[in-house]
């Protein structure tokens, strides 16, 4: 797609974006179902309810099997008990996904498109009637947005009937269908563009090492004696891009081989939580590591190579083909690591993202055997073997040791040994990193390495690359967030001693302001013994006595829809409110207000209220800020901000999850503004 035209999609789907949030907000990812095994069961007989959940593109449901205090919504069940029937068995998810969540530092499992839970209850009379309500909470990390679910079932002599669903817009509310699925249009789009940008620069790094992998010793001499052969010959040309083409298809075939086990998600929900896989890749990486560094050499049977050879040397144009396949097997030795390297990260991705890997590894590895064999006259301008390519092999095994080291950090997450935390992990990378500045500048020798009297320019260079990587580490050693190298290291929860944060929070709970000694609060803040804001900040957990405040003291108030299980919501207050300008704006301009829609506190009988939106009553603070949140604001996701005046009304459109600080500056800074107003 050109320029131009993307730049239409682009501002096509832009408009469909605010065209769709004006009108309707209300998102309904999940629909719900259930059955009875037998619709006409007999007294004292045991039967099943099945509960089925359809989960759109792009969400997921939280099941009902992990340990509920990590912090996101369980799906729950709850059954109005009555004399005509009993609870017989456990309440139990069918299949479910399991996977190592960093922010929850859990395990936790889930459904995607499709979620199934099971239980049985007996019949104790006839007729009988079976009420039930399921719950839970779905999430989607394309748009960043988290939904608290309810559906109720009845089930009896009569037909069943469908009871409220705080999420089903199609019955409860009159919001256009067309326009919720519009408003989802978005999130899809972009998530294919995520996918799209992920296995571009994936491919992109598989050239890379494509192109690496021609300087090593194993290759680089092969060039000269492989072009000549085809120079010397008629039709040599046209051989020279068959035995190109043969390359790739070699690799590619690879990576067809893998592409079924990396498409399928149980494979990478293995590798992300089980500790086999990732000790395995650990132990290959070092191996290929020692290899690289000298220590033995990896190669094909002896067998295999010369049969490929004797192939070669029957002519014709199958001749060509074993010819790349001879080259592919001889130089495994160097090419076998770095292949490995790349097959091993295509894993749990999309189906043809080792075939695409493999592919461009092979262009990039083919290319100067095809470009030579065309314009032989270039040759000349190729360096002489030597020395240097077994030490681009031994920058390679840095390389290896470096990422071994990702796949024990993801053991230790997983089974929580605390051994190999944020701040271990930077001091092994920053010893892994001097030590290949100290071998580039010839201080470290190892076994193939010729003796060197002086120090490249290249050599020079790429060492003071590799010191500077050194000292933008040695920060993360007391808490710096490293974000170029996010989601390599552990996450900033798994650091041992975070100087950042110590700072941060002291910053926070000081006064920005010299001229202010206190935030004006009203005490007691409501709730405050049970919900706490992050960074030092204080603020209220309750709409009216938040109104109370904005009027007492002439601020605008910052409305903030949370929850416990809201993953998105710590995203945003770990990226975004932790910037000291959006802390300020917070804490001198606003008065916080945090209304948790997922809390399972039960309110008193006086403060219950009637829903208008579907008639229930709402018994516990989540349910009725989740309420409040859908019938003031027509929207049920989180995180959700709004800016309100002293009179509760909403003055500029209210913002969603946005990881960019400097958009929610200025959106902080336009409450303000018209608030003033």
């Amino acid at each position: 797609m050109n320029t131009f035209f993307r730049s239409i999609y682009l501002i096509g789907l832009f408009l469909i974006g605010i065209i769709s949030t004006t009108n309707a907000q209300l998102i309904n990812p999940v629909k719900w179902s259930a059955e009875l095994s037998n619709n006409s069961p007999k007294k004292g007989e045991v039967i099943t309810i099945t509960y089925k959940a359809e989960i759109k593109e792009g969400w997921y449901l939280y099941s009902s099997d992990f340990d509920p205090d990590l912090g996101p919504m369980l799906t729950e069940v709850e059954y109005t008990l009555n004399n005509t029937f009993e609870v017989a068995g456990e309440f139990t998810p069918v299949n479910p996904k399991k996977k190592y969540d960093e922010l929850w530092e859990g395990d936790i499992t889930y459904f995607k498109k499709h979620g199934e839970f099971t239980q049985t209850l007996k019949v104790l009379e006839i007729p009988f009637k079976i009420e039930t309500n399921i719950s839970g909470q779905s999430c989607s990390d394309e748009t960043g947005q988290c939904i608290p679910l309810a559906k109720s079932f009845v089930f009896g002599d009569a037909k069943i009937e469908k009871a409220e669903e705080a999420v089903d817009t199609e019955v409860k509310k009159e919001v256009k269908v067309e326009q919720v699925e519009k408003g989802e249009i978005k999130a899809v789009s972009s998530s294919g563009q995520d996918t799209e940008e992920s296995l571009f620069g994936f491919m992109l790094s598989a050239f890379i090492f494509g192109l690496t992998a021609i300087f090593t010793p194993c290759v680089f001499p092969m060039i000269p004696l492989t072009v000549s052969f085809f120079t010397n010959q008629s039709g040599g040309k046209s051989k020279a891009f068959l035995y190109g083409f043969s390359i790739i298809a070699i690799y590619g075939f690879f990576g067809a081989v893998l592409a079924p086990l990396a498409g399928d998600p149980s494979v990478a929900n293995a590798i992300s939580t089980h500790w086999l896989p990732n000790i395995l890749f650990f132990t290959i990486f070092i191996v290929f590591a020692m290899s690289f560094f000298g220590m033995f050499e990896i190669t094909m049977p002896s067998s295999l190579v010369n049969k490929m050879d004797k192939q070669s040397d029957k002519g014709g144009l199958g001749a060509v083909f074993f010819m790349a396949f001879t080259l592919v097997l001889v130089s495994f030795s160097c090419t076998g690591p770095i292949v490995g390297t790349i097959l091993i990260e295509s894993v749990g991705g999309a189906y043809v993202k080792p075939i695409f890997g493999m592919i461009a590894f092979a262009s990039a590895f083919a290319l100067p055997f095809t470009i030579f064999a065309l314009f032989p006259g270039l040759m000349k301008g190729l360096p002489k073997s030597g020395g240097w390519l077994n030490s681009v092999k031994v920058v390679l095994g840095f390389v290896e040791l470096a990422l071994a080291f990702k796949f024990l950090s993801t053991v230790d997450l997983v089974y929580h040994w605390g051994v190999l935390d944020k701040d271990i992990m930077v001091a092994i990378w920053i010893a892994i990193s001097m030590m290949l500045g100290l071998y580039l500048l010839g201080k470290i020798r190892l076994p193939h390495d010729s003796p060197m009297d002086v120090i490249s320019p290249p050599r020079l260079i790429l060492a003071t690359i590799v010191f500077s990587f050194v000292i933008y580490l040695i920060p993360g050693l007391f808490g710096a967030p490293l974000k170029m190298l996010s989601g390599i290291l552990p996450p900033q929860t798994h650091h041992t001693f975070d100087l950042k944060s110590i700072i941060r929070d002291e910053v926070a709970n000081a006064s920005i302001d010299a001229s202010s000694e206190k935030q004006d609060m009203l005490y007691p803040i409501k709730y405050g013994d049970i919900f706490h804001l992050p960074h030092g900040l204080k603020g209220y957990f309750d709409y009216d006595q938040a109104v109370e405040a904005s009027k007492k003291f002439g601020k605008p108030i910052f409305l903030d829809f949370t929850g416990h299980g809201c993953a998105n919501c710590r995203k945003m207050e770990d990226n975004v409110w932790s910037d000291p300008r959006v802390l300020k704006r917070l804490k001198e301009d606003y008065i916080i207000l945090a209304l948790y829609v997922d809390d399972p506190t039960k309110l008193p009988k006086d403060e219950w209220v009637t829903s208008t939106f579907d008639g229930n009553v709402k018994k516990t603070i989540g349910a009725k800020n989740f309420d409040f949140q859908i019938t003031k604001f027509n929207s049920n996701a989180q995180p959700y901000y709004c800016l309100l005046n002293d009179n509760g009304d909403l003055m500029p459109p209210a913002k969603a999850y946005d990881l960019n600080v400097e958009n929610f500056i200025n959106f902080l800074d336009e409450g303000v503004k018209s608030f003033k107003k």
